[in-house]
């Protein structure tokens, strides 16, 4: 698998940077056409998306480096190669949460409507990036056979790519990407409905999102470990249990109260 897309010689980029940055480009996309239905200015949500996006990744390595300090105690300056990988998707959404909640304290913008608004971008971003693990050759699964993965009707060239040094491993890059497509088909069906209040549509996607990377993570050989369980899995059952939660007080309140569609922008 070659992990080159393009080599200008002094100059290479990679498979894995390329579609991080189409996933964050078609992610900012889809949220400035939502936003345009609410009358968010479009400069407010460029400079937020810029910044979120900036701490999203400072926060995904960091994530990733706490984790696997063992890696690059000897070579810090390794750290700030993120091309090669280790990305931490949990982190990312950490620090970019966290950006959006300061951002939009500042200009006094209603924080969960942003968020519900973020959802489809978040999930189609990290559907196309997840993609750069596959050239990486990296968050794979366990070891199994050619026939398992036939069986599964999966591309040949993802089998093929699953081959590394004559060994098959679970395409489990592959398996989060559908999972978040189909969460972001499922939000768009929730779109249609009058009475979507918000909150309903990020609460979905901490449910969504998490009971895929909890099984998912399952069977990855790669987890990052804290003492024998995964920190994957950990996080996910927390996030799980806070959208229920939320799921379940956004429901109690009225049919006509904080509806998404009525609530507009500054």
């Amino acid at each position: 698998m070659d992990k080159i897309l393009f080599d200008f010689g002094i100059i290479q980029i990679r498979w894995y940077s390329f579609l991080l940055l189409v996933g964050v480009f078609l992610g900012i996309f889809l949220l400035l056409k939502e936003s345009k239905k609410f009358n968010y200015p479009k400069d407010f949500i460029f400079n937020m998306a810029f910044w979120t996006i900036i701490f999203g990744f400072i926060g995904a390595r960091i994530y990733y480096v706490v984790f696997n300090w063992n890696m690059y105690a000897s070579d810090p300056i390794s750290i700030l190669k993120i091309w090669q990988g280790g990305l931490a998707i949990h982190g990312g959404l950490i620090f970019g949460v966290l950006t959006i909640y300061m951002y939009c304290k500042k200009y006094n913008i209603n924080f969960v409507k942003i968020l519900d608004m973020a959802v489809p971008s978040i999930l189609v971003a990290q559907a196309i990036g997840r993609w750069g693990n596959f050239f990486n050759m990296e968050a794979h699964g366990g070891v199994v056979s050619k026939s398992y993965l036939m069986k599964l009707h999966i591309p040949n060239f993802i089998i093929d790519g699953m081959n590394i040094n004559g060994i098959y491993y679970h395409p489990t890059f592959f398996y989060e990407s559908l999972w978040c497509l189909l969460g972001f088909i499922i939000v768009f069906v929730m779109r249609r409905f009058k009475h979507l209040k918000i909150g309903m549509q990020a609460c979905f996607y901490l449910i969504w999102y998490s009971i895929g990377r909890f099984f998912i993570e399952s069977f990855r050989t790669d987890s990052l470990m804290l003492g024998g369980f995964k920190v994957a899995q950990l996080i996910s059952i927390i996030l799980i249990i806070i959208g229920i939660i939320g799921f379940i007080i956004i429901s109690r309140k009225g049919k006509y109260e904080d509806l998404y569609y009525e609530s507009k922008g500054v």
